[in-house]
């Protein structure tokens, strides 16, 4: 792969696929790599010792990769926000982070009942065929709006039904919840109701039981991020009482 220089000291490089170094007198003065999510989307990732480095590789990737282009910032990272808004980005959605409690007796999801009906079945009981067959009619309700949510749920090899919980009636999965675990605090990446079953409970009860399931093994809190235009999401989760831990900020450029 040929190196593209930028003035006398940096030089951008393209190492691999999807991955760029900045080198400075033969060091490593910034590295930016991609990644596509699921749903098709392309991330882009830089991480810089000073500007001139990050500027020089946002230039390299731009010039290199299709659009839209996304990334993430953690919004309190003003600095780094910036450098991106320079680079012509913008911001597409806010995400709000949230740390939830998990004891019953402090969100009362002690007392969430499902649905008549409606039975949640523990994580990793789920069948692998319904919770795809789910998966793709939950897709299609949202249509657009999928890409609007936290997280999603992974296409195989990456998908675990070991990290769901779901909603069923009568034989049939109405709602599912994940929980990642991926680091010592669970995070819970993607609850989803059918929307013939929502604003009746299935969400509260399914959240009720992940929460519960995490209590129960010591984990005293978990963390959820929410669409900060999803209000029915936000009154969820602050109902049971979780607090704002932060923001992070999607930007796009097309």
């Amino acid at each position: 792969m040929n190196p593209v220089e930028f003035g006398h000291a940096t030089l951008i490089s393209r190492v691999a696929d999807g991955q760029w170094h900045a080198l400075e007198d033969d060091l490593v003065a910034g590295r930016a790599e991609t990644s596509r999510r699921p749903d098709g989307r392309l991330f882009v990732s830089i991480d810089a010792w000073h500007e001139a480095a990050f500027d020089r590789l946002a230039e390299a990737v731009l010039a290199a990769l299709p659009r839209p282009l996304h990334t993430v910032v953690d919004e309190a990272d003003e600095e780094l926000a910036a450098r991106w808004r320079r680079s012509g980005f913008a911001i597409r959605r806010r995400e709000i982070e949230y740390a939830v409690p998990t004891d019953p007796h402090v969100t009362g999801l002690d007392e969430a009942r499902s649905p008549a009906g409606v039975t949640v079945k523990a994580f990793g009981s789920a069948e692998e065929g319904p919770l795809l067959d789910l998966d793709r009619v939950i897709r299609d309700e949202v249509g657009a709006g999928w890409r609007d949510m936290p997280a999603e749920v992974l296409v195989r090899p990456a998908f675990d039904p070991s990290k769901y919980a779901v909603a069923s009636h009568a034989g049939e999965y109405v709602g599912l919840l994940r929980v990642a675990t991926v680091t010592r605090l669970p995070r819970i990446g993607l609850l989803a109701v059918r929307s013939g079953w929502r604003r009746r409970g299935v969400g509260r009860a399914l959240l009720g039981h992940a929460l519960g399931a995490l209590h129960r093994v010591g984990k005293q809190t978990a963390s959820a991020e929410v669409t900060e235009s999803n209000v029915a999401a936000t009154a969820l989760v602050e109902g049971i009482g979780a607090r704002r831990a932060g923001s992070n900020l999607e930007l796009v450029i097309r």
